[in-house]
């Protein structure tokens, strides 16, 4: 199968397209041909090597955490599958090596896998399992959002924000969304009230919501939750997925949880939740994308089609 690879630590340059062997299925996993990847930052840091000392790491490496694509054989402890099922699947493992979503084949374990939401095309929900789980967790169990409670999402026309904000939205929250005036119109579209970053933000969330927002949404980091702290209420709930150890605030790293996936692809199902696709490249093009998804001049995610 062809795939993805890079036999060393560093940037988009030491990606290389190559030949690997079908990857083998146990007991209890299944062979997806991979119809899309997304790319995600923590894909570029690992690549680079930052996390050489806590990840133990075989090369080559197939990197890519987030897939989406069609079940081609499923072993007999993952009966709920069958060729065919169209998937989508969280793969990020405990070890690095030859087995990404940068691939055209993955063996994914079932606990990984969910049922694609038919709504979504292959690109779109390839975008979603790490973004949808990170928000999921952020919103439902970190902030534990209630109907009818005000959440701030900063950053929220990101991967994580975005999806974020449709959560709250879903839970029935009143949501406020800062982000980019370039992006106002899309946050409004997913059903978010706006304010513009930088100076007069806290002003601006004071306006909409005089007594302070119950609830407070970072994927941004450098300081944002302590900058804009005036804009929560008393015993407001913070969470934040980039700024680790804030006083007061839970911090929210994704962790495979097959319920969680599930609940995701269940809202995306349902109508209430969509992944915003800012680029897509082919297979054979992954450094292309690796180094348009760092310059950040693209709105939405990053996507490989690879069948």
């Amino acid at each position: 199968m062809k795939a993805v690879v890079y036999r060393r630590y560093g940037g988009p340059e030491v990606l290389e397209v190559t030949e690997l062997p079908e990857p083998k299925t146990h007991v209890d996993s299944v062979l997806i041909r991979v119809k899309a990847a997304g790319l995600n930052r923590a894909d570029a840091a690992i690549q680079a090597g930052a996390l050489d000392k806590a990840v133990e790491t075989f090369f080559p490496v197939v990197p890519g955490w987030d897939i989406a694509g069609v079940v081609e054989r499923a072993g007999p402890g993952a009966a709920e599958f069958a060729p065919g099922d169209e998937v989508i699947a969280y793969i990020r493992g405990d070890v690095q090596r030859a087995h990404g979503g940068f691939a055209e084949l993955v063996s994914a374990d079932v606990r990984t896998v969910a049922h694609k939401p038919s709504t979504m095309s292959f690109s779109k929900a390839a975008g979603l399992p790490l973004a949808g789980l990170t928000a999921y967790q952020g919103v439902r169990h970190a902030l534990a959002v209630r109907p009818g409670e005000t959440v701030l999402v900063h950053g929220a026309a990101g991967g994580v924000g975005s999806v974020a904000v449709q959560i709250a939205k879903a839970q029935g929250a009143r949501v406020i969304g800062a982000g980019s005036p370039d992006d106002h119109d899309y946050l409004r579209t997913i059903g978010a009230e706006t304010v513009a970053y930088g100076e007069g933000l806290t002003d601006q969330v004071l306006g909409l919501v005089p007594n302070g927002v119950d609830a407070m949404f970072d994927t941004i980091g450098r300081g944002t939750l302590a900058a804009s702290a005036a804009a929560a209420r008393p015993g407001a709930r913070l969470a934040s997925i980039a700024d680790p150890g804030v006083p007061g605030s839970t911090d929210v790293f994704a962790r495979m949880e097959r319920a969680d996936l599930t609940a995701v692809t269940a809202l995306a199902e349902a109508g209430l939740l969509t992944v915003r696709v800012g680029a897509v490249f082919p297979l054979g093009k992954a450094a292309e994308a690796q180094r348009a998804f760092a310059a950040g001049n693209i709105t939405g995610k990053v996507i490989l089609e690879i069948g």
